[in-house]
């Protein structure tokens, strides 16, 4: 505990890597996230929740923190097993749930390539500052240039080059959410046509 701020413990998210293995998105249609999140966990999956620290007071008038899903309707998983095993745990979970597919009407899982989401676990690192979350559907409508950055601490990430209340940020969207991350411009390099 440094001076009256407290992290719940329990809350503390793993060590994020690029194993190069690509990821799932999985929708949810009841209040039961992280319940499901412990079903698959326990099943041997990696599952991902974008998390944000959220400030509160507690009965003694402490200033506390706890991490709190930004979206209480989506966990990414880790592909390590195939789609037709996929399949089977989605039918033997007994939740309302489906993995986001590639059209609609298929059964064919979208596949979040690994690079991709590797940066987006990156950038909602609850301890990250100046982050914006939107929809795909906002993110889409967003204009901006697809930029790599070039120097500081997101060297090499990739994404759109966004402007919102003068400040510029870096766009990167996934099935279901999509976050910005505070970037300067002077930092970003737009991606050559090829």
């Amino acid at each position: 505990m440094q001076g009256n701020i407290e992290i719940n413990q329990t809350d503390k998210q793993p060590v994020i890597e690029d194993d190069g293995l690509s990821w799932y998105a999985m929708r949810i249609f009841c209040a039961r996230q992280m319940e499901i999140k412990e079903k698959l966990e326990s099943r041997g999956l990696v599952c991902f929740i974008p998390m944000e620290d959220i400030p509160f007071r507690d009965k003694d008038n402490r200033l506390k923190h706890r991490l709190r899903p930004v979206v209480k309707n989506l966990i990414f998983i880790k592909k390590s097993i195939s789609e037709s095993d996929m399949h089977a745990l989605i039918s033997d979970l007994r939740y309302p749930v489906s993995i986001i597919s590639k059209a609609e009407n298929s059964r064919v899982y979208f596949e979040i390539p690994s690079k991709q989401m590797y940066e987006f676990r990156r950038m909602c690192e609850p301890a990250a500052v100046m982050r914006l979350y939107m929809s795909s559907e906002q993110a889409k409508l967003k204009q901006g240039t697809e930029v790599v950055v070039t120097n500081g601490p997101l060297k090499g990430f990739t994404g759109k080059l966004v402007r919102q209340n003068k400040l510029y940020y870096l766009l990167k969207d996934v099935p279901g959410v999509a976050v910005a991350l505070k970037v300067s411009r002077w930092c970003c390099k737009p991606v050559k046509e090829q």
